[in-house]
């Protein structure tokens, strides 16, 4: 699941990209970092990216998932800090229902 979540996070910055005067660098996508000091996305831009992930979770995986949701937003480690941050943040989400219910 780890590498679907990670190639739609890919897809989505190479989307991004597209659009961008300043391209983001793709080489190191697993540490790159989103928000925050050394990010590369404002405000703005980290929202309108984080649609995008979610809408390729619901497309291709049939998760459904708010990343822009109080508790993603109030994490001690940021789900935004970097790419494998947020992987990490969609993995413990999608297993919080199963642990739950065990």
């Amino acid at each position: 699941m780890r590498d679907a979540i990670f190639t739609i996070i890919h897809t989505a910055l190479i989307e991004v990209n597209a659009t961008r005067k300043e391209k983001i660098d793709l080489h190191s996508v697993d540490i790159l970092a989103l928000y925050g000091a050394t990010g590369v996305f404002d405000s703005m831009q980290l929202v309108s990216f984080l649609a995008a992930v979610e809408e390729g979770l619901d497309d291709e995986l049939g998760i459904e998932i708010s990343l822009t949701s109080e508790k993603a937003v109030s994490q001690t480690i940021s789900p935004f800090s970097s790419v494998a941050c947020l992987i990490d943040f969609i993995v413990a989400e999608q297993q919080a229902p199963l642990l739950a219910s065990a």
